[in-house]
């Protein structure tokens, strides 16, 4: 089963057990509960049932499965399952026939406006990934895809001809504690909800401005770097650094650094003999060669990968506030 539909997975000319197409498939082995509709006639193994039922029925029973109903049920230490005794002894509490229907319907519409809102940011997460590898010089020095008016080869240079390592304190013992994470860059370390590791003693804690780009050294090859829309301080543990040319653009570096070939880069000139101890301090990402461009085209870029983050972020909005709904439907429709 995967996001409700039934998807065969062994082929066989040995004919046991089968369901019909338009019936429901219940797991009865781990993951106990789980259920899918089968839009063909299918042969069924021992690890699954067959449930003759509507979209009303599908629904209670993603209901119970989410309520952990089969859980009290399941045996096993290693293996956990439920079987026919359970699953025809199971209580449940039925509408009449047109109730039914039209709670089936409601529920289904929602699950159509999900599924199609998790299809558009897909969608958008691969042409965001496209652009990434396409917007950016690879060897020969030019991209593959660029805006119209923009011809020229991109300038290569060190990282440290671009930005310098910026070790300032801040004398302000009350100044925002900041956090690098992998997905998000740079945020407010209080909306984290995880334990605070932060030292009392903050003297040696890093100024980051809007516009400085942090990074944590050892985990900058998986991509935990970001610029700041904050002013606030980070722990001596990361590194930061500015433009030395301000009128460029920081999130252009930003996304450009995101890439998967950029964080290869990275890991390579990283020092370390394991995963756990690779480090990327300053002076050896400083001599890092890559390719820039202009201020115009660097602005044409950011603003396009931009876009599109806001889009995902809005569908993700979007689909935590359907899925609540929805969510909420279930709890006050069923009994």
């Amino acid at each position: 089963m995967k996001n409700g539909q039934v998807h065969p997975r062994v082929w066989t000319t040995e004919v046991t057990k089968t369901a019909s197409k338009g019936d429901l498939i219940l797991s009865v082995r781990a993951p106990v509960g789980d259920v899918g509709k089968t839009g063909y006639d299918v042969v069924i193994g021992r690890g699954v049932a067959a449930i003759q039922g509507n979209e009303f029925i599908y629904q209670l029973l993603r209901q119970m499965k989410a309520a952990g109903y089969w859980t009290r049920f399941s045996t096993g230490s290693t293996f956990e399952s439920i079987n026919s005794f359970e699953i025809h002894n199971a209580v449940i509490n039925l509408p009449d026939k047109h109730e039914q229907i039209e709670i089936g319907k409601l529920l289904l519409s929602f699950d159509r406006i999900i599924t199609l809102h998790e299809e558009k940011k897909c969608q958008l997460e691969r042409l965001k990934s496209a652009l990434l590898q396409k917007m950016f010089a690879d060897k020969s020095g030019y991209p593959t895809v660029r805006f119209v008016g923009f011809e020229n080869a991109w300038e290569q240079c060190k990282l440290g001809d671009v930005f310098v390592e910026s070790t300032e304190k801040s004398k302000d013992d009350n100044e925002e504690l900041l956090s690098v994470t992998l997905k998000d860059g740079v945020i407010k370390a209080k909306s984290l909800d995880r334990k605070n590791n932060a030292s009392f003693d903050k003297k040696n804690y890093k100024l980051v401005i809007p516009n400085d780009i942090a990074y944590n050294s050892m985990r900058m090859w998986q991509g935990a770097l970001g610029v700041s829309k904050y002013r606030g301080i980070v722990s001596p543990a990361y590194t930061v650094i500015k433009l030395r040319n301000q009128l460029e653009n920081p999130y252009f570096y930003q996304y450009y650094f995101k890439k998967s070939e950029t964080l290869n880069l990275f890991r390579k000139n990283s020092q370390g003999l394991t995963s756990d101890t690779w480090n990327l301090k300053y002076p050896l990402f400083s001599r890092i060669h890559f390719f820039t461009t202009s201020i115009e085209e660097q602005q044409k870029i950011s603003s396009l990968l931009n876009l599109l983050d806001r889009t995902i972020t809005l569908h993700d909005h979007k689909l935590e506030l359907l899925k609540r709904m929805k969510q909420s439907l279930l709890q006050k429709m069923f009994i």
